[in-house]
């Protein structure tokens, strides 16, 4: 029994350790010129992403898209895409039939390191959007997203877009 203890005991020491040897380096701040680089990376693909999209559509958005099982985005206060192939799906039958053109564009990006391959970005976004069957659209909001960096580019793991309202009268 006492032999039993120990070894629980002993595997118990060893788990902590190797969680808290794991947990050490990923919680390692990034040097100034890490940061800078992941900021410049993630701006970088954040700038693609609007002239991509307003080029070639939003079929471009796949592109930007992290296609693994972490992946979902959420609108306005509810969950719209709970994982990618829903994303590519809906993107690809649905809003490249509906969407003419879309006319992308940020403003006030904000990227934050968190990792040398995890940043959470912000932005205020404008689109212009024409619709297949003629109406326009403006639309203006707030986006935020957590970019990883998947080995050879940044993609975006999870989104979320906040559309800004106009301001109702008070009374």
């Amino acid at each position: 029994m006492k032999r039993l203890k120990f070894c629980s005991v002993a595997f118990g020491c060893v788990c902590t350790m190797m969680l808290l040897i794991g947990c050490g380096k990923s919680n390692t701040p990034l040097s100034t010129a890490e940061s800078s680089a992941v900021k410049d990376s993630v701006s970088k693909m954040v700038a693609h992403i609007g002239t991509d999209v307003s080029t070639h559509g939003p079929a471009a958005w796949i592109n930007y898209f992290e296609n693994n099982a972490g992946f979902f985005m959420s609108s306005d206060g509810a969950l719209a895409f709970k994982d990618y192939p829903s994303a590519k799906s809906f993107t690809l039958g649905t809003v490249v039939k509906n969407f003419k053109k879309i006319s992308l564009g940020w403003k006030n990006l904000r990227v934050d390191p968190l990792t040398a391959t995890y940043a959470s970005l912000g932005a205020d976004f404008h689109e212009d959007i024409s619709m297949a069957n003629g109406p326009k659209q403006s639309i203006d909001g707030y986006f935020t997203a957590t970019a990883h960096f998947d080995g050879s580019r940044w993609r975006l793991r999870n989104m979320n877009w906040a559309i800004k309202t106009p301001a109702k009268p008070v009374r």
